[in-house]
């Protein structure tokens, strides 16, 4: 499971909390999203020179940097956290001073916020699971960091996350289930998976997909009759609510959990798309996956 990003750095809107398909692919394709949050950064704002910067200089820089220079710091801190190189990773200090900066960021810029508990979940340390607990309000201001604080919480994998990961899978906001469902799918807890198999009777497709997507990497057959669905790409391209790039998105992601299930229908999909679907990038997913299941 992976990485996802909100809206694009820069761009902070006023309106409530999404609730559509809007962030379809936030959660399942995480890392893919990421990075063009990246390019944004770079290509918008043009302002971080970060060569030769370590993890411990981009959170000082979220300490005492200027107020639009502390998200972008804090952003960069997540983005060399996730090569799992840096120096910093070896430091008993440096969890517990960014966790201490993560719990002090509660009126900050939301960004700053947002990107800390990304970056908290890339350092992996079962330490800022209380912090990232706290988080977890459903009423807070800024639901994007709630988000945020959820996926981290499934790249920890602490236990001690699964009852608020429940809570959150049964919230009334799909956004929030999308979130939980995804970071539920990287628990073997039985009832964390009885709430992703749940998620796959959703009323909001991405919520769905979400699910289809865990129970898929894990190889369970629940997840066969929603991965065709996001296969069949006619259907998808149906959707009102889904654009050209966002349903190649979902079928890549589809292919990648249909890999791990052996099953005739999801072969037969994959085959269909290996030899007439009009994307390069499907076509070759597609031979991939077949190519691992021989």
């Amino acid at each position: 499971m992976a990485d996802t990003p909100p809206q694009e750095p820069g761009e902070e809107s006023q309106e409530p909390r999404q609730t559509t398909p809007f962030l379809v692919l936030q959660f399942f394709i995480f890392p893919m999203a990421i990075v063009a949050v990246c390019v944004t950064v770079f290509v918008v704002f043009g302002l971080i020179a970060s060569e030769g910067k370590s993890a411990r200089d981009y959170l000082g820089e979220v300490r005492s940097g200027g107020a639009n220079r502390r998200w972008q710091a804090a952003f960069e801190l997540s983005k060399v956290l996730q090569g799992k190189k840096d120096a910093a990773l070896s430091d008993p200090k440096f969890v517990g001073e960014a966790v201490a900066l993560f719990k002090e960021s509660g009126n900050d810029d939301p960004r700053v916020r947002r990107y800390l508990a990304l970056a908290l979940g890339r350092l992996g340390d079962r330490s800022a699971v209380p912090a990232l607990r706290e988080a977890l309000d459903p009423n807070a201001p800024d639901s994007e960091t709630v988000i945020y604080a959820i996926w981290a919480l499934g790249v920890i994998g602490d236990p001690a996350a699964v009852p608020d990961l429940l809570r959150f899978a049964a919230s009334e906001d799909p956004g929030y289930r999308k979130a939980a469902v995804h970071s539920l799918g990287a628990f073997p807890d039985p009832a964390a998976q009885a709430a992703v198999v749940t998620a796959l009777s959703d009323a909001v497709a991405d919520v769905r997909w979400n699910a289809a997507i865990s129970l898929g990497h894990r190889g369970d057959p629940a997840a066969v009759p929603v991965l065709l669905q996001m296969l069949d790409r006619a259907a998808l391209a149906k959707a009102t609510d889904v654009s050209p790039a966002q349903a190649e998105d979902a079928t890549l992601s589809a292919i990648a959990a249909a890999a791990r299930l052996d099953d005739a229908a999801i072969r037969a999909s994959l085959e269909t798309l290996r030899e007439k679907d009009p994307s390069l990038r499907i076509r070759e997913a597609a031979r991939e996956a077949l190519a691992a299941k021989r």
